[in-house]
């Protein structure tokens, strides 16, 4: 997804043990220093019939989702706290007289420009003019292809599964090789949607239907606000065109899996391999006419997408063009522009009754733009050396707990181990930020010009990422802010990283006792671990090579156990016509299930042979299962949630949070006995690692 994109859409979008011990569960505060939601939980609901409800039964019974929300929970009330926080240093910036040039002033002036709603609305259409200008002047496949070119931003990440459509043709990854680790490679991915996923264009069902039909409404009405003729008729090209670009595109599940990506072209091939496009005209204003090869993620969209351009009309392309230019940018443009996107990506794509204020859109984009000079500031206001301390700490004893698990592996041959071992220690863990924060001093930013502000933001770190190649890979390289609610693997670098933002209450509480800090961190940390270990990353060894460091009989008996956690998972049914999807979700589900897992051990460890203190009548294990399920707490209104079914990678929290059924622990903390739903005997209990 382009910065532009990524801006406007997230601008617009938008009993058991416990039986005997019930009266623990009151609707009293918790005590002081338990930090533990025990007003959240619904004691009538065993454990062992429905964990997600046990846990957060209270909370869901009473908790709203804010107008302005998509979905509603424990990350979402984080980052609403941490927006808040970032929206005060960001202001105060703003409000001040800063060096030009500085990244003071930059923060300053991209958060003021963006929050500048009458100069937006006074520009219009102005900021729109030359790229339109540029559309209508095409008059040649060849310049078709090289303004196709020139769209082409850094904006997908092929490991992470993310983002996979966008307005742009294709999108580029620049990222370590997968046979090479320490020399980067430029990838090239399917784009060309506006909507999330091929599904959406595709999938016969009538609520799919009926949001294609809205979708058409929608082409045309940006159409006319941005005074071009003809819309509807225009409208009905390009939906068709991109219905067409969606059949060509490759599924989800198969996007996802590392060894039909790995598909190495040489620029020289490319007009063969996929005729109907230009490539050599595209690639040069891409900026990519030296670049000896590539790896296509998927060969079958692109050989599709370059003949569409090929055998389609020209004046539909630019027509295509024509809206995407429009659409990218358009929450920079005017009040009836970012109303109308709002109107179809918020509303009937997520569910989301009222567009978010402005101020919170500012911050959302100032973050994307300027992502490490705003994290310089979080860090230094919100997150101390102390709790650095205190993570790296929990994420030593995690290490530990998953080398400790490696060994004790019945199933896994002697070689294997200590190849796995080997990867385990050479991982890279970033905690809370960066050790080396990104130079914006060749970003120019204007105050007064939103427009040009997100523009240029996007050309820079598109230049940015093309600067890598040629270079030897940066180990050390966050792609992550740490003001961003989340963390990453990055399984070619072999690496992971914790931001700041999320290594905050209620996660990560020192207040509190270790036990929940780790139920519900500690599963977040073992989780990112785990990813080096899932059906993916377990097929990189420990220099991020993708190399098979299994013995056969390893690997089939890791794809078996695998195989039962897609079965477990495709049965998970949120709607009677619509399951989760086990293939897709199989690396989240993994590592969700070897990071609780091993998140337990190292709270074990982490007690050193000592007893862990009892809070409100609970065990440090009754503390520890309750934490990670509340750390899953979440609402979500229904398209929300369709949405994330087709095309996420993770499964619903509900799911996630039910991963305990797996764990032999949670038995003997709650009980759950035979014929009760959660409940699975031994032998169908899901190991991985």
């Amino acid at each position: 997804m382009t910065l532009a994109r990524s801006i406007a859409r997230l601008a617009l979008l938008p009993c058991c043990v416990l039986v005997m011990t019930c009266r623990a569960f009151s609707a009293a505060p918790p005590p002081a220093g338990a930090n533990l939601d025990l007003a959240g939980v619904d004691a009538s609901v065993p454990p062992g019939r429905d964990f997600f409800k046990y846990a957060n039964g209270g909370w869901l019974a009473s908790a709203e989702i804010p107008a302005d929300r998509s979905s509603w929970g424990t990350d979402t009330m984080l980052s609403e706290l941490t927006d808040r926080r970032t929206a005060e240093l960001v202001r105060a910036l703003a409000e001040q007289k800063n060096p030009a040039g500085s990244e003071a002033s930059k923060v300053g002036d991209f958060y003021s420009a963006y929050m500048d709603e009458a100069t937006i609305e006074a520009r219009g259409l102005e900021p729109l003019r030359p790229a339109l200008e540029h559309i209508a002047a095409i008059s040649s496949k060849r310049a078709l292809a090289s303004a196709l070119g020139e769209t082409l931003r850094a904006d997908v990440d092929a490991l992470n599964n993310t983002n996979l459509e966008t307005g742009n043709l294709f999108g580029l990854w620049v990222a370590a090789d997968l046979d090479r680790p320490d020399q980067y490679s430029p990838f090239l991915l399917q784009g060309g949607l506006d909507m999330p996923d091929r599904d959406y264009y595709l999938e016969p069902a009538k609520w799919m239907a009926d949001i294609r039909t809205q979708y058409l409404t929608h082409i045309a009405k940006i159409l006319e606000l941005a005074r071009v003729g003809d819309a509807k008729a225009k409208a009905a090209r390009i939906f068709a065109l991109e219905s067409r670009i969606a059949a060509a595109h490759g599924s989800r599940a198969d996007s996802g899996d590392v060894r039909k990506g790995n598909n190495r072209w040489l620029r020289q091939d490319f007009d063969q391999t996929a005729p109907g496009l230009d490539w050599q005209a595209f690639f040069a204003a891409a900026s990519l006419a030296r670049q000896a090869t590539f790896v296509v993620w998927q060969p079958s969209a692109l050989v599709g997408i370059a003949a569409l351009v090929g055998k389609e009309p020209l004046e539909t392309w630019k027509e295509y063009l024509t809206f995407h230019a429009i659409d990218r940018l358009g929450g920079c443009l005017p009040k009836a522009f970012v109303e109308e996107m709002f109107a179809f990506h918020g509303k009937i794509l997520s569910g989301t009754p009222k567009l978010r204020e402005r101020w919170k859109r500012a911050v959302q984009a100032t973050n994307f733009a300027l992502s490490d000079a705003v994290g310089k500031l979080y860090v230094r206001r919100y997150f101390s050396t102390a709790e650095k301390a205190r993570a790296k700490e929990m994420v030593a004893n995690l290490l530990e707990a998953f080398g400790q698990r490696i060994d004790r592996l019945d199933w896994m041959a002697p070689e294997t181990k200590k190849k796995a071992r080997a990867k385990l220690a050479t991982l890279k863990v970033g905690v809370g930020y960066p050790d080396t924060w990104r130079d914006y001093s060749g970003l120019e930013i204007i105050r007064g010009d939103a427009f040009g502000n997100v523009a240029r933001a996007e050309l820079f770190e598109y230049r940015r990422n093309l600067a890598k190649l040629g270079r030897p890979v940066d180990r050390s390289e966050w792609a992550i802010s740490p003001q961003e609610v989340n963390a990453l693997n990055l399984p070619v670098m072999n690496a992971l990283d914790f931001p700041a933002a999320v290594l905050q209450p209620p996660f990560f509480d020192a207040t509190r006792p270790g036990a929940m800090d780790y139920g519900a961190t500690g599963a977040t940390i073992g989780h990112e671990v785990s990813h080096s270990f899932d059906d993916q990353g377990a097929l990189f060894d420990a220099s991020g090579r993708l190399q098979n460091w299994w013995t056969k009989e390893d690997f089939t008996h890791f794809e078996t156990s695998a195989a039962r956690l897609v079965k477990q998972y495709d049965a998970y049914r949120p709607f009677p016509e619509l399951a989760v999807k086990g293939k897709q979700t199989l690396s989240e589900n993994i590592a969700d299930l070897a990071g609780l897992a091993v998140a337990f051990d190292a709270y074990r460890l982490s007690l050193r042979g000592k007893p862990a203190p009892v809070v409100a009548g609970l065990t440090g294990d009754q503390q520890f299962f309750p934490s990670f399920g509340q750390s899953w707490r979440v609402k979500v209104r229904e398209p929300e949630l369709r949405q994330q079914i087709l095309t996420d990678g993770h499964a619903p929290s509900e799911y996630r949070a039910d991963t305990v059924r797996n764990v032999d622990a949670w038995y003997d903390a709650f009980g759950s006995k035979p014929g009760q739903p959660m409940y699975l005997a031994p032998a169908e209990r899901i190991r991985v690692w």
